[in-house]
């Protein structure tokens, strides 16, 4: 990531997954209302947000098959286009069967812009660097998600349907930037390799079981699990125990966000040199499993607002520490590797969400103890794999 074009390469890179995950993000705050124009209310936006995980699960490992083959930056452009399109359907919608097919197709947009920019950072990056840019990338998911939210709510006041114009002319505009100043790197694998055969997805993800990455694609998916049964309850918690009105609940998710922005931005790297992808990740599956089960321990406005800094934190740095190693372990297939991860992570959040609103409504201390021990044993299975493998875990 020497070169001065690589380095600009990157930043266009962050400022399309930045897009991405505001224009996901602009929406939360006014979904409520905006549902309620349509008779509709809770069980709709959790299979709402369950089909935009599940066309994510469906196309990401084609998107970073595809990306193998032709390269990144038109997978990029594409993903994008469909992206921005499908927020426009979804502010158009005019029956409720649309919002869902719109937001198949959001699916489909974010699955073909993660993978590609995942396997781009890796094309343009040393090993040395990976993390670093890894890191970056993942800051500006972190960055959209955070003020995505604050965004829509602004934008609201216009009306309820313009965040979602909005949102879909960032993304086209997006694109356009992609297309005229993006670096049309092509992967080395398209070069020097046998052409790549097609796989239905029941069979990528059977190879995947083969790959010297599927302990870490495990992780993602207990990660990606934990973090979405968290912000899928935690505002559910703190207002059915505590009464915290919508800016304190705001708070809990924008800080934590912010911390994991900070540290994404200028620690992760330092971290990675001098201690290791492995011992950041075995490290935060514990520290955020701590964070998760001591929500049940602490109370008031203050002590939850650090704890949940601190899981998100965790999460933060799982992310893209998970993201480098399967990167470096990838070889040639940096496509195929970065869109297995995004199946798995949408696997990971389209279950966590689900479970856990089922546990909630038995007993709503039961989805921060069912996370606790999954992520525990999430770590045990990653400490005993990698003992076992060339991998030194510097514990």
């Amino acid at each position: 990531m020497a070169s001065k074009s690589n380095r600009f390469a990157l930043y266009v890179l962050m400022f399309n997954m930045f897009i991405a995950m505001s224009g996901i993000g602009l929406i939360i705050p006014i979904m409520p209302e905006y549902l309620g124009t349509f008779g509709v209310a809770g069980q709709a936006l959790g299979f709402l947000i369950a089909m935009f995980a599940f066309s994510q699960f469906l196309f990401s490992p084609l998107a970073g098959d595809l990306s193998d083959k032709f390269g990144r930056k038109k997978l990029i452009i594409i993903g994008l286009i469909i992206f921005g399109l499908s927020q426009l359907m979804f502010g158009a919608a005019t029956e409720l069967w649309m919002l869902f097919l719109a937001r198949f197709f959001s699916g489909v947009g974010a699955a073909f812009l993660i993978p590609p920019m995942m396997a781009f950072v890796a094309d343009i990056t040393t090993e040395d660097e990976r993390g670093k840019g890894m890191g970056l990338l993942g800051a500006s998911m972190s960055l959209g998600f955070m003020i995505g939210p604050a965004i829509g709510a602004l934008l609201a006041e216009v009306s309820i349907h313009f965040p979602f114009y909005f949102a879909t002319g960032a993304s086209l505009v997006a694109a356009a930037i992609s297309m005229f100043v993006l670096p049309n790197t092509r992967p080395a694998v398209v070069k020097t390799s046998m052409p790549i055969k097609r796989e239905n997805l029941l069979n990528q993800m059977k190879r995947s079981t083969t790959t010297p990455y599927f302990v870490m694609l495990i992780v993602v998916l207990v990660f990606s699990f934990g973090l979405s049964n968290f912000q899928a309850t935690i505002s559910l918690y703190v207002d059915k125990k505590y009464g915290f009105t919508p800016g304190e609940i705001a708070a809990l998710i924008t800080v934590g966000g912010f911390a994991g922005v900070i540290v994404q931005t200028f620690v992760i790297n330092k971290l990675f040199k001098r201690f290791g992808e492995i011992k950041v990740i075995l490290v935060n599956l514990l520290v955020s499993a701590l964070a998760m089960i001591s929500v049940l321990f602490v109370d008031g406005f203050w002590p939850i607002l650090i704890v949940s800094s601190v899981f998100f934190t965790a999460a933060s740095l799982l992310r893209p520490a998970v993201n480098t190693l399967i990167s470096k372990q990838a070889g040639n297939e940096q496509g195929f590797a970065a869109g297995m991860n995004n199946a798995y992570m949408s696997l990971g959040n389209m279950v966590g969400p689900a479970l856990a609103g089922i546990l909630f409504d038995i007993n709503m201390s039961f989805p921060y103890i069912a996370g606790t021990l999954i992520l525990v044993i999430c770590f045990f299975i990653a400490t005993l794999s990698y003992r076992k493998s060339t991998i030194p875990i510097p514990l």
